[in-house]
């Protein structure tokens, strides 16, 4: 059955009118509440029977609502969203403090696997005939569930020796080889977290038959940010530091995100020159981003010249965000209602130099790779995901878009005016290792297409809104006069109140959907804010991209993912 997107609700009490507690509609988001035994039931409906179908599970988390009066202790909060329409809902299931369970809807997503763990390790929560309901982020023995109100944020743990074998194998375990029949032992190897391919913050355990890979298991918690935790006891403008943390490749583009889910929830429209301008450093954060991205991955595969030539042109964007922003990797650019400083002529001749060097760049690394043999068959049929498995995964970005699937924020949910841009979305084919990495070559291109637009089209005005309430004064307000002391003061210490209510927002990072959960209970201080980094479902998959290659291959899978540790650890 085909249906506008308000009527999905009803079709749900129709379904099940027994099962659905409530519903409702706002700030553009449909939100349904509905009783914990039926999840499995009413979210397949979602996903299998309804149409359009909600195919894809963008994200699931938790939430404590023990400091709200008449509610379930817990809840479990599901993202879905319609690859078909772009429509998304909203599925909540409360939990009693004496029962905090729920059925596992892994069978239904595999990226609720991770997801599901990660509830598990930071809530608490128990997920039945979940296949491997273990701690995620905090080692196994960490006492408590760290995201609980009632956990102090202070508390600090002794952490113990790591766990070795994270496959729970015995080295006695015995298999024959095909060829001489003779009984030999699988091999369990350690890569990283001191690996230089895994960056110093991620580890994988596998096992081993020669080279090939049977099983492997990715380790994370290495870097812990607690950007969460942070978030509950911050102001939304004092948040905005934090999330330069998570994916500190592309930090602006993670300013702009949570700033566009606090202005979504005050129902704020920011000024069209602060727009444009946002436009402009997301999109020189993504070519940033796809540069470090390439670069590393063409090391690890043991391209050193590569390296030299796209980090060159990663500089000097580097030196016009810096004179835009005052700092080179954690900028603190982007404000609630706004931008903190304009865009001046010099930046813009800066961005145009700029591109000069990295057009260049593009087509000299383009020509060493695209018709080298090592290359090639180093990347091409490696690390193959079908569209179904990514879409099941809940990839975005370009690991999604290399699959075939043309699914891009930008174009399909537009913000920003990006409806407005000429601009193309590059796509892959077979989803391996050489299509994520290309797909990445064309995206750059085509943020540096939409840049240049952007330029030739900046409006005139203000770069703030102009409420009191929200915006932080400019300097000059600050330290010239005592009603700009003052007002600074105010929203910088007791902070914005958005009204009660919760959110949901996405923009397209670099490496895919950044999403931001917002519930706020009408304080200056978020009650809770989930963080959707796209990185998560990307590693989650990964250990079965590796199985069935080889230790070479799986050095080649986790460079194309382009795997964050800072916002995969939160």
């Amino acid at each position: 059955m085909n249906m506008p997107h308000n009527n999905i609700t009803k079709t749900l009490i129709e379904k099940f009118p027994a099962d659905v507690i409530e519903s409702h509609e706002a700030y553009g988001d449909t939100t349904v509440i509905v009783k914990k035994g039926r999840i499995t039931d009413i979210l397949r409906f979602l996903k299998e029977e309804i149409q359009p179908s909600f195919e894809m599970l963008i994200d699931l988390c938790g939430v404590d609502y023990l400091q709200w009066k008449d509610s379930a202790r817990f809840e479990v909060v599901y993202h879905l969203l319609s690859l078909k329409t772009h429509d998304r809902v909203r599925v909540r299931a409360p939990l009693s403090e004496e029962d905090p369970t729920i059925d596992s809807v892994s069978p239904l997503w595999k990226a609720a696997d991770w997801y599901e763990r990660e509830v598990f390790d930071m809530f608490g929560i128990i997920f039945h005939r979940h296949p491997n309901l273990k701690r995620i982020l905090m080692f196994e023995g960490f006492e408590g569930h760290p995201l609980r109100k009632d956990y102090p944020a202070e508390k600090r743990q002794q952490i113990p020796t790591a766990e070795i074998d994270l496959l729970h194998l015995s080295l006695q375990n015995r298999h024959f080889s095909e060829t001489d029949h003779l009984p030999t032992r699988s091999m369990i190897l350690n890569i990283g977290p001191s690996h230089p391919a895994m960056h110093g913050a991620l580890r994988y355990q596998v096992e081993l038959d020669g080279e090939t890979i049977h099983r492997a298991v990715a380790e994370i918690g290495y870097l812990h940010r607690a950007f969460e935790k942070h978030s509950e006891s911050s102001t939304y403008t004092q948040v905005i530091p934090y999330t330069d943390r998570l994916n500190y490749l592309s930090s602006m583009m993670n300013n702009v995100g949570f700033a566009h889910a606090v202005e979504k929830i005050l129902g704020v429209e920011i000024p069209p020159r602060a727009k444009m301008i946002r436009v402009i450093v997301c999109e020189l954060s993504r070519i940033m981003d796809h540069l470090v991205c390439l670069a590393a991955a063409f090391v690890d595969l043991g391209a050193l010249t590569n390296f030299w030539y796209f980090f060159d042109a990663r500089e000097k964007i580097y030196d016009c965000t810096e004179k835009l922003a005052g700092a080179r990797l954690t900028t603190n650019y982007t404000r609630i209602g706004g931008v903190w400083r304009d865009i001046s002529p010099d930046i813009i001749t800066g961005i145009h130099k700029a591109f000069k060097v990295l057009d260049k760049a593009i087509l000299d690394v383009s020509r060493l790779l695209e018709r080298n043999r090592i290359f090639i068959d180093r990347t091409r049929n490696v690390g193959i995901i079908s569209k179904e498995d990514a879409v099941s995964y809940g990839y975005t970005g370009p690991c999604l878009r290399a699959c075939g699937v043309p699914y891009d924020i930008r174009k399909d949910q537009p913000y920003y005016d990006y409806d407005r841009f000429d601009f193309d979305v590059p796509v892959g084919s077979r989803g391996d290792v050489n299509d994520r990495l290309m797909v990445r070559f064309e995206e750059m291109r085509q943020s540096a297409k939409i840049i240049q637009q952007a330029l030739t089209r900046l409006p005139p005005g203000p770069i703030m809104i102009e409420d009191p309430k929200i915006a932080l004064p400019a300097k000059s307000n600050v330290y010239g006069s005592i009603e700009g002391l003052m007002n600074h003061f105010m929203i910088v210490t007791q902070g914005i109140c958005p009204p009660k209510g919760e959110v949901y927002s996405a923009t397209e990072a670099a490496n895919g959907e950044l999403g931001f959960y917002i519930v706020s209970d009408g304080g200056p201080r978020p009650y809770r804010v989930r963080c959707r980094p796209p990185c998560f479902p990307l590693t989650a998959s990964s250990e079965r991209l590796v199985e069935g290659g080889m230790i070479a291959d799986l050095i080649a899978i986790v460079g194309s993912l382009n795997i964050v540790v800072g916002e995969l650890d939160r």
